[in-house]
């Protein structure tokens, strides 16, 4: 047969879960006896090629570094290094141009976030696969795979391609990774219909999914980028990054600075030249000196920094960051999306309470810990425990759950571990919980025979003896299937016709609670039955009750996301669950409202979609597109989105949001690597820290903003004031650069590290389209700028009436500059609050820090005689310094009362 006859099956990809096995199998052409042929098998991979995911175009490294300058702030940077350069002064150039090195290299080392994602999802297919080839089983590298290809799968094997299920025994499958299904799903090789949701596609074995147990057989339809983690990475490879909101905003303050930088340049020159008669050179060289006045040269260095100790303090809380805008970022966020399971639940199915026919018990603890116990009733109000042995009833259903049962609980290297499935697992850790031992059980009553479960009967059946010889069959399965099997059910008082209709309204709210059910039953027999039939579990079957299951909530999750709603941030779950699941589950969290389903995003518009996002909290059975059309849409209506996930369906999701959010522990390479943060404890709590710490971020990024701009401007000022009325300029361009740079690595640094601000997680979300400064803020830069003109220029020109020298009257006005920023600073660590307190003055360590500092360098600068040479200054008379003194104390107290004034008219609610 013709490679190129299959071609097009199997890259068309028609609707296989809903051909049967043998149509699937004649379209293929495939033999599910023997296989495909060897040179069959060659004919196909050459037209299929092999069956991995190709890697993407990569930039070279150079372009890629090259990329990090291409900024505004980067330019005016670079401009300021040239000017400095060109001004002789090689030491201050360096110095700029290393922090531009030290930008790109971070942005450089943080860039590939798209080509790593997809060698993450590259590296989860399998390695080696299981094959039928001219009626001989071998082992084959999973790359040469080809459809047509006959698949033997066992438990613990990773499935290899896309495969149609052709016959399978008691065959489950973790998709997780691609759906989100919380357990793994039962496999069938009945067709189902054409339009099933992905998670319900019970025919296909997914590639990249792992066999929990049970074997199949089945024929390869897809490989390479024509599986469904194929699509996720061609959908993953297309999806654009988008900046982050204060990049943004630095980018769009940059191109105003820039202008207004130009302007005011451009403007001194034509007053210095053509009003005041300065020559062009003199005039060209004042234009130069204000430009380097007014560009703030540490603004980049503070900003990494800033965002740098964030990272830091984040990572104090489990909360790695990949990308340092991303911490910025998070302090803007309006919407969170989470993934449910494993992120919002902890991912271990847990019985959360047992219905006899007469009682009702909740199971305390969650997870695989056998810690807890049995309350009557659903109330959490009852705190006193059931105890077991004196509930008759309660204690068989548990005994019979332990013998009926697969799964190992054990506790190794201080922890409990879980061997088998995870519905099993609850099971047996309820009955640890209840004082029952499988092992001892098992020594009491060993195993007779068994009926392992299969999906086409939904149960499980063992029979077991004691050492008299009295025998017992317990079932084991689906709710509808065991009560079939019952004529009676057990009481504390003894057996009684089983109540079938009430049994049935049991059911149904268990599972509009979410709830995964399990029936128990038993029936005893004779010494002599040793061998286990249907027959025997058809009829004559005692009920014992029903126990109820799900994965819960993490507690700490629950207060996260009401602490996230008290900061105006919107909570949105997105599984791959059932709707009643998701449901249940969002309840109990606090995320309300009735899911919407994949199919009916499906149907929707981007428009209608948009509307709906917006008032719809929970979204159950989503696909990867599903997810990504929901961030997207969400993003169209001007909402900041994180978005958190383990698997790799939300690897797409996860890159297009404005923070992506993986799990560390639970979550795949591919989530990791398509995020922007890692959370360390997959807790997500964490995420809730994180916020904290990202408004805290923006604030002192925008306190640093605040703090240099008025030392620019004031510089700035100074010298437009200076050529505006012919006088000689109070501040030359190497003094200029000398203040600039050491109170940006000084003071201005000292912002980066000052803590959250009382109230930060009680304010709504800013608005992302709100620029960096505000109008009142602007007005305290220019506020500010003013006073520091006034200071500087004012004491430079009573020096100079006083007939000083004017290396003298230059040293007086640069110490009243740096004097006059080093006591805005105080005013600076609160842009709305008095800093007028024990507190706001002694508060901060990184702050006393930089002053000492900072009094340290300028001492050097006023008295050194080789920096005194080298920048023309002179040393002060102690009446000289308490001018300045007086000067900074008058600018700390105007800068206060502007601030208490705002509070009154102008900013009167915090925000």
């Amino acid at each position: 047969m013709a490679a190129q006859d299959v071609e097009g099956a199997g890259r068309e990809q028609p609707a296989w879960h809903a051909l049967t096995a043998q149509e699937a199998l004649q379209r293929l052409q495939a033999d599910p006896g023997s296989g495909l042929g060897e040179g069959e098998a060659a004919e196909r991979l050459e037209a299929h090629g092999p069956n991995r995911l190709p890697p993407p175009q990569r930039e070279s490294a150079l372009k890629r570094f090259l990329k990090q300058f291409h900024n505004l702030l980067i330019y005016i940077l670079l401009i300021a290094g040239v000017v400095t350069a060109l001004l002789g002064k090689w030491l201050d150039s360096a110095v700029i141009f290393g922090v531009v090195l030290v930008n790109a290299a971070i942005g450089y080392l943080q860039e590939g976030k798209a080509e790593e994602s997809l060698d993450a999802i590259r590296n989860m297919l399998s390695l080696r696969a299981l094959v039928l080839r001219g009626g001989e089983r071998m082992t084959v590298d999973a790359e040469a795979l080809v459809p047509g290809d006959i698949v033997l799968l066992d438990a613990g094997d990773r499935v290899p391609a896309d495969v149609r299920i052709l016959e399978q025994r008691n065959l489950r499958i973790d998709e997780a990774v691609l759906t989100g299904e919380s357990v793994p799903v039962e496999k069938a090789d009945e067709p189902v219909a054409a339009d099933a949701e992905l998670g319900d596609r019970r025919p296909m074995a997914f590639s990249g999914t792992l066999v929990a147990s049970g074997s199949g057989r089945g024929v390869v339809v897809a490989t390479g980028e024509a599986t469904e983690i194929g699509k996720i990475s061609t959908l993953l490879a297309g999806v654009e990054s988008i900046t982050t909101p204060l990049l943004r905003q630095i980018g769009q303050f940059g191109r105003w600075l820039s202008g207004a930088i130009l302007l005011l340049a451009a403007a001194t020159f034509g007053v210095g030249y053509y009003v005041q008669g300065y020559t062009a050179i003199e005039t060209f060289l004042a234009a130069v000196a204000l430009a380097v006045a007014a560009i703030p040269q540490g603004l980049p260095a503070i900003m990494t920094v800033t965002l740098a100790v964030g990272v830091q303090r984040m990572a104090r809380r489990n909360a790695i960051i990949r990308r340092l805008p991303a911490v910025e970022a998070l302090g803007s966020v309006s919407t969170i999306c989470s993934d449910k399971t494993g992120t919002l639940t902890r991912n271990e199915m847990t019985v959360r309470s047992v219905i006899t026919a007469e009682e009702r018990y909740r199971v305390s603890g969650v997870g695989y810990v056998p810690d807890g116990a049995f309350y009557r009733g659903d109330s959490d109000d009852d705190s006193h425990p059931v105890p077991v042995a004196e509930e008759p009833v309660l204690a068989q259903l548990l005994r019979g759950v332990a013998l009926c049962n697969e799964a190992r609980l054990y506790h190794r290297e201080d922890r409990w571990r879980l061997q088998g499935g995870p519905t099993e697992g609850a099971l047996m850790v309820a009955a640890v919980k209840g004082g029952f031992s499988r092992e001892a059980l098992e020594r009491a009553q060993p195993r007779t025979d068994v009926i392992p479960f299969e999906s086409s009967y939904k149960f499980m059946a063992t029979l077991h003896h004691d050492h008299e010889g009295n025998g017992l069959i317990v079932l084991k399965g689906a709710p509808e299937q065991v009560l079939e099997a019952c004529a009676r059910e057990r009481t504390a008082d003894g057996d009684r016709p089983v109540e079938r209709e009430r049994w049935h309204e049991v059911f149904e709210a268990l599972a509009s609670e979410g709830r995964r059910l399990l029936a128990v039953a038993v029936k005893e027999t004779g010494a002599d039955h040793r061998e286990l039939h249907f027959d025997d579990v058809r009829e004559g079957m005692t009920l014992l009750g029903v126990a109820g299951m799900m994965d819960p909530p993490r507690d700490e999750a629950i207060d996260a996301v009401a602490g996230c709603h008290r900061a105006g941030i919107g909570v949105k779950m997105i599984t791959g669950d059932h709707a009643v699941t998701a449901g249940a589950i969002g309840e109990q969290l606090g995320i309300r409202g009735d899911p919407l389903v994949g199919r009916d995003i499906e149907a929707m518009d981007d428009a209608e979609l948009g509307e709906r996002c917006l008032s719809t909290d929970v979204f159950a059975r989503t696909t990867p597109s599903h997810k990504l059309r929901l961030v997207e849409a969400l993003q169209a209506h001007g909402q900041i989105v994180a978005m958190t996930g383990d698997g790799v369906n939300d690897a797409p999701a996860l890159k297009r949001a404005d923070v992506g959010i993986a799990m560390g522990q639970k979550g795949t390479e591919a989530a990791k690597e398509a995020s922007e943060m890692v959370l360390a404890d997959d807790n997500f709590a964490s995420i809730a820290y994180a916020v904290e710490e990202g408004r805290t971020v923006y604030d002192n990024l925008r306190k640093a903003i605040l703090f240099l701009l008025p030392t620019n401007g004031g510089e700035a000022f100074t010298i437009v004031g200076a050529i505006s009325l012919g006088l000689a300029l109070p501040i030359t361009p190497v003094q200029i650069l000398w203040v600039n740079m050491v109170t940006a690595v000084t003071l201005g640094l000292a912002l980066a590290f000052e803590p959250a601000e009382p109230g930060i997680m009680a304010r709504r979300p800013r608005d992302p389209e709100q620029p960096i400064l505000s109008g009142v803020l602007l007005w305290r830069v220019l506020f500010v700028s003013v006073l520091l003109v006034l200071g500087t220029f004012g004491h430079f020109a009573y020096m100079e009436a006083q007939g000083v020298s004017e290396e003298l009257a230059r040293s007086v006005a640069i110490n009243t500059l740096v004097v006059g920023e080093l006591v805005y600073l105080f005013n600076a660590r609160y842009i709305r609050e008095s800093s007028l307190t024990v507190q706001g003055l002694l508060g901060s360590r990184a702050a006393l820090l930089a002053v000492a500092v900072l009094v340290l360098l300028q001492g050097a600068f006023t008295y050194a005689p080789p920096l005194q040479a080298l920048f023309g200054v002179a040393g002060l008379s102690p009446e000289q310094w308490g001018r300045v003194a007086a000067f900074g104390a008058a600018l700390f107290l105007l800068v206060e009362l502007e601030k208490a004034l705002l509070r009154r008219w102008v900013l009167p609610a915090r925000g």
